[in-house]
Order: C-alpha cells, then sequence, then structure tokens
C-alpha cells in the first residue's frame, strides 16, 4: 500500500473538524485525510462536494450569500491558500498544510489509477480537456476516464443540464472533477448534489496547470505562499484587479478578527 492509504469507512467528523475562518467553514486535515474522504465517498457512489478554499473563496463568501451557502452545505472544505492554512494552524491545528487543488487532484488520479476508480472531467475549454485528457492518461496508465465536457459560456437550459446529468450518471464516474472557477463551479456542484452520483471536486486552475496551459509556480513559491504573486505575474490583465480587492478585503478582515476581541477585552 502506498503512504495516502485508503481507510474504508474513514469519513471526516463535521462537527469537530470544521473551523470558522473569517467566518467561512474550512476543514482542517491533512492531505491524506482529504484523500480517503473522496474515495471512501466515491467507492460508495455517494453525491458530495468537496471544495477548495482559498482567500478568493473567503472573501466571495463573505459578499455573496449564495456562495456562502455552498460553502456551508459542502461535504468538505479544504484549506487551499497559505493564509487560511495559516489562521488554522492559529486555532490550534499546528500541523495543518496548505492542500492546493492541482496537488489534490493529481494524487487522486494516482488512486484512481490504482483501483480502477471512473473519473469524469467537466469544465475548461475543448482543447484544456483534450491536453488535460492527454496529460493524465500519460501519466497514469490505465487511468479510467470515463469522458468530459466542456459546457458553453452561457447558462445551460433546463433539457440540456439534464442531459449532462444523465451523461455524467451514465458513464459510471465515481468523481467529477469540476473546473469552472469560483464562484462558478462551487454553485455547479451545490445545484448537483443528490442529482449526480459521485464525488464532485472543484480545482479551479489545476485544469490548465495539468493541461499546460499554465506554468504553475515553482516549490519554493508554493511552500511560501507566493503562487498567487506568480499567477499575478503571468496574467496581470486578468487578475492584478482581483488580487488587488480580495487580498485587500481578506487583509481587513484579518485584523478586525485579530484586534476587535482584544479591543473587547480591555473594554470589559
Amino acid at each position: 500500500m502506498t503512504e495516502l492509504a485508503i481507510d474504508q469507512g474513514h469519513a471526516i467528523d463535521q462537527g469537530q473538524l470544521r473551523e470558522q475562518v473569517l467566518g467561512v467553514p474550512v476543514h482542517a486535515l491533512g492531505l491524506a485525510q482529504a484523500v480517503n474522504c473522496v474515495f471512501d465517498w466515491a467507492l460508495r457512489r455517494e453525491s458530495r462536494t468537496v471544495l477548495l478554499c482559498n482567500v478568493h473563496s473567503v472573501v466571495t463568501a463573505r459578499r455573496n450569500r449564495l456562495h456562502a451557502e455552498a460553502m456551508d452545505s459542502a461535504d468538505l472544505v479544504a484549506p487551499d491558500g497559505a493564509p487560511v492554512a495559516w489562521m488554522l494552524r492559529r486555532q490550534g491545528h499546528a500541523d495543518q498544510p496548505r492542500i492546493s487543488g492541482p496537488d489534490l487532484m493529481w494524487i487522486c488520479c494516482r488512486r484512481a489509477s490504482e483501483l480502477g476508480t471512473a473519473m469524469f472531467l467537466y469544465g475548461g475549454s475543448p482543447g484544456t480537456l483534450q491536453r488535460l485528457e492527454l496529460c493524465i492518461r500519460t501519466e497514469f496508465a490505465g487511468i479510467n476516464i470515463v469522458g468530459s465536457y466542456s459546457p458553453p459560456r452561457r447558462p445551460l437550459s433546463a433539457e440540456e443540464d439534464e442531459a449532462v446529468v444523465r451523461m455524467i450518471n451514465q458513464s459510471g464516474a465515481r468523481i467529477v472533477w469540476v473546473g469552472l472557477g469560483c464562484p462558478k463551479q462551487e454553485s455547479w456542484m451545490q445545484a448537483h448534489r443528490r442529482r449526480i452520483n459521485a464525488v464532485m471536486l472543484g480545482v479551479g486552475a489545476a485544469f490548465d496547470f495539468h493541461a499546460g496551459d499554465v506554468k504553475r509556480a515553482p516549490q519554493w513559491m508554493q511552500k511560501s505562499g507566493l503562487e498567487w504573486l506568480h499567477r499575478l505575474f503571468q496574467d496581470p490583465r486578468r487578475l492584478a484587479s482581483r488580487y488587488l480587492v480580495t487580498n485587500s478585503l481578506f487583509i481587513l478582515a484579518l485584523l478586525q478578527a485579530l484586534l476587535l476581541p482584544r479591543r473587547r477585552l480591555r473594554d470589559g
């Protein structure tokens, strides 16, 4: 068995492991436990949602009620983003790592290739999906990718959406990778809970990274919490305003959370 062994029946205790990160519920757990949860649910063919939470997701949840509801109702919210992992460590989870979407996807693909677990790819452009599937099949011999779908930019009609649900369920997929970006992918997964009989994981830019469309940051930047800076340098026109706004709002909310309790204590 590999290091990340599947522990049958090993599901997270949401009551014990969920912490509030600036009002957003995030699970405190390691990468191995996250992988175990995914495959425990997948082997039971349960309809579950797994979200990755970074600074952008926290700020979006604080400003968007629907996104907050999607985060709150998710079966697993993993800390993707160094500041989110840091806040969990500050709450007593000393060894809390960052669990990034690309890393989680890659390790799950390795496990799926060992077990023959059927996977489906949803999101991205047709070209990205083609390159992504080729990359995964090249890396993991015997990987069982049973289908993929690149949705149009416009909303699907009810009939089109029902056809997509039927296609995914009939494919036999146990894991559905969703690469639509935040907050669209979280909304899509919430809308399809109990309709798609698989574990749905929203991994955002992981499709672009593994397809080779976007170069990922060096390891030292990932470990230092600077992957966002690498992405900013690659696509400043699209990401500059996003990072400026979300990072500023996150820092402001963080300062309020850290300072206000102390002020209330002194005032009392």
